[in-house]
């Protein structure tokens, strides 16, 4: 994997983690594909978390893909 790609998903992981610690959450990157797949793994009370579907798409996969357009999807590893 590219390590400045790697580099800008961490800093907009980073970006959103405040929101996810804020609830005792958290994420994991595990690893970027070829097709620009993002793999996730939710960690504390976000793996548990009914809303989980709804912060991985609306929250964290939107944040991904504005900063970094080439990102296809994210999905999580849990």
């Amino acid at each position: 994997m590219n390590t400045i790609l790697r580099e800008r998903i961490e800093a907009a992981l980073n970006s959103i983690r405040p929101f996810l610690h804020a609830d005792g959450g958290d994420v994991e990157f595990i690893d970027v594909s070829d097709d620009m797949e993002v793999r996730l793994r939710l960690l504390g009370n976000c793996c548990n978390c009914g809303m989980s579907q709804m912060t991985m798409k609306a929250g964290i996969e939107s944040g991904l893909r504005n900063a970094i357009p080439e990102i296809k999807s994210v999905v999580a590893i849990n």
